[in-house]
């Protein structure tokens, strides 16, 4: 692993376990399994995987590590300041518009995007998710919880590269076209989740 990435994944592993914010208690934030599995919802499980895709489409192949740090990393330092009061209107209208951005990246993913530009929409969309867990800070702590929802967010940004790697090498071809279906198709879904809030 090159020495930037540890950098970033130690950076990531200190804040978890130093910060005493939490996140979603509606959900149940005392446990690591509950921590595990909350990821699963559909905005964050869709916004998730959309990041690792991205990255290998879009970034470099030595940079690609990037997107979902990025993420990460943004999602544990809003969560902090969810958890002190700091919150933007409409926030679960947001979230639901961040998986249809996502989208709207994954269509644009073969048109040259400045790095910069693409990480720090990675990083606007992630704080969103990462405000409305702060928000709900429970009394009990967080550190279980947070150790496992960063670890099943990690583990989906693996499954959306690991997605993002077969459409390139697979359907080489075609990886433009499926990537812009596949992004429509976000765009989409992110839609009927913004309708739902």
């Amino acid at each position: 692993m090159r020495p930037s990435a540890k950098s970033a994944l130690f950076l990531i592993a200190a804040c978890v376990l130093s910060t005493g914010a939490s996140a979603h208690t509606g959900h149940g934030t005392h446990s690591l399994m509950e921590g595990l599995a909350h990821p699963f919802g559909a905005d964050h499980l869709l916004a998730m995987l959309a990041v690792g895709v991205w990255s290998v489409s879009a970034l470099p192949a030595s940079k690609a590590w990037q997107g979902p740090a990025t993420f990460l990393l943004a999602l544990v330092f809003s969560a902090v300041l969810g958890a002190s009061g700091f919150t933007v209107p409409y926030l679960e209208h947001a979230i639901a518009l961040s998986v249809t951005l996502f989208g709207a990246m994954l269509v644009l993913a073969s048109t040259p995007m400045p790095k910069a530009f693409g990480l720090t929409l990675i990083a606007l969309a992630a704080s969103l998710h990462g405000l409305a867990h702060g928000a709900e800070t429970p009394e009990t702590g967080f550190a279980g919880y947070a150790v496992g929802f960063l670890l099943t967010t990690a583990a989906l940004h693996l499954g959306g590269v690991g997605l993002g790697l077969s459409i390139r090498r697979w359907l080489s071809e075609r990886s433009t076209t499926v990537l812009a279906s596949l992004g429509g198709l976000l765009s989409v879904a992110g839609l009927v989740l913004f309708n739902q809030v």
